[in-house]
């Protein structure tokens, strides 16, 4: 293992790491600060989240920059403001012993005019989000004729959200003998193909094996009914007291409502989706990072760019419908070295879904059995008292109420006393958990309803019988045991049809570009289904109309697209 020293930074940039508690390198610094460092090429890194990237490429770039030319000299791309912010963040911390060199974070839902400001004064290194640096591109404010390196951080997550237009755009405006380091936590098709574009014969580095999972995280799944995730869920956060973590929901509507009925239930949770303001997700993310909030609920798009280190699990309300997906979402625990626990949440209808992350991830899940009532009141009681034992006392500050004390619970005995303390924190846990029936799991259920048909007289027609067998499943691109032909599209979600499916090279990501694109306002995505020839996505009800009317407008590699209502 080298040293930061032997890795060949500069007396400024070693003396700000060394305070902000930087001892030894992480792989993926130790990989490519001397490869930046030592040779001018592009590079690919292939790296998860919350594996030291932004040190691996900033200390470099901050190295590189020559302060006396008040010009942008690199630029680092990122999916959202909040990542943004934080990339921004760790460079001025990094450069505060550099004089006079200046790092300017640019992103939509903030003033554009003080950026314009900000950049007009000057800046040595640009971080952006896509779409806003196009923006200031536009109107002649952001320069980028002097550019020498370009980064692209959580490249997958740029593509996954759409924009692989805006970096075309943004790559085609930058000078041709730019170099181009390109990170990414897996190695998609559409990554691929950025690399091969804009790259020339890049280097590629790997921590880890490919689109493989953290190996700080352990791989979880409750295999429940249906009707009974909710109630897993809490079973799961009753038996962690100190968990403090992500619960990702598929929708903005299931987002909001599951935040809603935890928070009703008692629990310190908040939802952090789309439709809020940016001074609310601001609030929200506040109030997560200082630990106020126990629990976040949140979409996959509204997650990105969080960056806590101490997260002790990640729960999957419902599984993504990509693989990289949930490799982003379980490396958001077990972060900086520490372990962490990715939670899945399943019915029977998800099985194949999740055996195919295992297959990409490298990594077995294990079979949860959910905790008992019993189990979780031990759990919390457990919790209780290590909470007593750990009670600062102030014996100054209470020594007056003392007597009055003593007087008012003279009459208890010592054990007398020790239950009511106990039980004052305690009965709301005894009292759920005392007639609560424990969750059957769905095997059981099917059992029964099965040997409940078969023991009940049939009365059908041999044609109705054989009307009433189940159909063939269609094949599923994720392997689910459902017929994608027959499925119905969720609560307040429209399901439409399109005309060109994988044998066309379409991917999920693929559609939301083209809505993205073709819709100004942002469009809720639900569930996607490819099909060889054709694919089904839901979007909501009430914009499925300037949806359809929108990407009938559009073309797919050629062919002309036709979208219209699945029914």
């Amino acid at each position: 293992m080298k040293t930061f020293e032997e890795l060949g930074l500069s007396e400024p940039i070693l003396r700000a790491v060394g305070e902000l508690g930087y001892v030894e390198p992480m792989p993926v610094q130790e990989a490519v600060i001397p490869a930046l460092l030592g040779e001018d090429g592009d590079l690919v890194a292939l790296a998860q989240t919350g594996t030291g990237k932004t040190a691996a490429y900033g200390l470099p770039l901050l190295e590189r920059t020559d302060v006396a030319r008040p010009e942008p000299q690199a630029v680092v791309l990122c999916p959202t403001r909040e990542l943004c912010l934080q990339i921004a963040t760790d460079l001025n911390d990094y450069a505060r012993y550099i004089d006079g060199l200046r790092i300017q974070p640019v992103y939509g839902g903030s003033s554009i005019q003080s950026q314009i400001r900000s950049l007009k004064r000057g800046a040595h290194i640009i971080v952006a989000t896509p779409g806003r640096l196009i923006d200031l591109m536009e109107r002649g404010v952001a320069r980028l004729d002097a550019v020498r390196y370009v980064v692209m951080d959580e490249a997958d997550e740029m593509l996954n959200m759409g924009f692989s237009e805006s970096i075309d755009r943004i790559l085609e405006d930058v000078p041709p003998g730019r170099h181009t380091l390109l990170f990414s936590a897996t190695m998609s098709p559409e990554i691929a193909r950025i690399a091969k574009n804009y790259l020339r014969e890049p280097r590629e580095i790997t921590i880890g094996r490919k689109n493989e999972g953290t190996a700080n995280v352990h791989h979880v799944y409750y295999m429940v009914q249906a009707k009974d995730k909710y109630l897993a869920l809490k079973r799961i956060v009753d038996y962690y007291p100190s968990i403090y973590g992500i619960v990702f929901c598929r929708t903005r509507l299931e987002t909001q409502e599951i935040a809603d009925k935890l928070i009703k239930d008692g629990y310190n949770a908040e939802a952090l989706h789309g439709e809020l303001s940016q001074q609310q997700r601001d609030l929200t993310m506040q109030k997560f990072r200082t630990g106020s909030t126990q629990l976040l609920v949140a979409t996959d798009v509204a997650a990105r760019g969080i960056d806590v280190d101490d997260l002790t699990h990640v729960i999957h309300y419902g599984l993504p419908d990509d693989s990289e997906s949930y490799t982003h979402r379980s490396g958001r625990t077990g972060r900086a070295g520490r372990t962490g626990t990715s939670i899945a949440i399943i019915n029977l209808r998800e099985k194949g879904k999740l055996r195919q992350i295992e297959r990409i991830i490298n990594h077995k899940f294990e079979p949860g059995v959910l905790p008992t009532g019993r189990q979780i009141c031990e759990k919390q009681l457990l919790r209780v008292i290590d909470d007593l034992e750990k009670v600062k006392v102030n014996e100054e500050e209470i020594a007056p109420y003392l007597p009055v004390i003593f007087r008012k619970l003279d009459w208890l005995e010592k054990e007398d006393l020790i239950k009511r303390m106990v039980s004052a924190t305690f009965n709301r846990f005894l009292e759920y958990y005392r007639d609560a029936p424990e969750l059957e799991l769905p095997q059981e259920e099917r059992r029964r309803e099965k040997k409940r048909r078969d023991e009940r007289p049939s009365r059908r027609s041999p044609r109705e019988e054989r009307a009433s067998q189940p159909r063939k499943k269609g094949a599923s691109p994720r392997g689910e045991d459902y017929d994608p032909m027959e499925r119905k599209a969720e609560e307040g979600f429209e399901r439409l049809f399109i005309n060109v499916g994988k044998a066309d090279g379409l991917r999920p990501n693929h559609i939301i570009e083209m809505i993205n694109r073709r819709c100004r306002k942002r469009i809720e995505v639900g569930r996607i289904d490819l099909m060889p020839h054709f694919a089904f996505f839901d979007v909501e009800e009430r914009q499925a109309k300037k949806v359809i009317n929108a990407l009938n407008k559009e073309r797919f590699n050629g062919r002309r697209v036709a979208v219209d209502r699945a029914d």
